[in-house]
């Protein structure tokens, strides 16, 4: 694993988070690791044997609890995750992230999903109480979605990122599977310190891209709870 970008507020490293445990220092653990549900353009497979899939290593949990592992039980960390796979063990409460605006796109079914589970393990969580259920209004699909716009298969909001960012206890945020860079993106935005780690260049190259791109944009902290 080595360093590949570096400013006042975030270190993003290039490699396999499980090959080192520099980012385990941080106070923080905030990500959005492979689910576990082999995530194939935009489907989903109940295959018994392991297939190739948009997302690195999605065929199954490991790589989450192995991180898991690493970080440690009883310490901060929220999750992202999905019902169709286990949830990891410890979780202390689980937050619902509704997407106002899916589309239902190609679908032979009646229902689609529009929202995701983010868990919550450890203690030490603040601000005033709300609903577990968070929205978001941006379009995610379709020519002018952010799927399209940023070229990654399964991006967060900026905006989602520091709703949750700012309910975390003080310290440095940890970011083992960096993708898109949401969570790097949100803590800079608030003033935090964050490590990030990612498996593939051409996203790490996509987080430098947005870092450098985006001006702190210290504006989010009001109004933050």
């Amino acid at each position: 694993m080595t360093l590949y970008y570096e400013d006042e507020y975030v270190q993003l490293h290039h490699g396999d988070c499980r090959g080192i445990r520099g980012w385990t220092r941080a106070d923080v653990l905030v990500t959005d690791p492979p689910y576990g549900v082999a995530w194939l353009s935009g489907q989903f497979s109940n295959a018994k044997v392991p297939i190739e899939t948009d997302v690195a290593g999605d065929a199954d949990t490991g790589a989450r609890d192995a991180v898991l592992e690493m970080w440690g039980k009883n310490r901060p960390a929220l999750v992202f995750g999905s019902w169709r796979a286990p949830r990891p063990q410890d979780v202390n409460n689980r937050l619902i992230w509704y997407k106002a605006a899916n589309i239902p796109g190609h679908r032979t079914q009646p229902w689609f999903a529009a929202d995701e589970e983010i868990y919550q393990l450890g203690t030490g969580f603040i601000g005033k109480p709300e609903q577990n259920v968070l929205v978001t209004h941006d379009r995610r699909d379709g020519a002018h979605g952010e799927v399209a716009k940023l070229g990654h298969p399964t991006p967060k909001p900026v905006g989602l990122m520091e709703r949750l960012i700012a309910k975390c206890p003080p310290g440095v945020i940890a970011d083992p599977f960096a993708g898109s860079g949401a969570t790097l993106l949100a803590a800079r935005n608030l003033g935090r310190k964050a490590i990030g780690v990612e498996l593939e260049e051409k996203y790490c190259e996509l987080i430098v891209k947005r870092l450098s791109q985006q001006a702190f944009d210290f504006s989010a902290l009001e109004g933050v709870s």
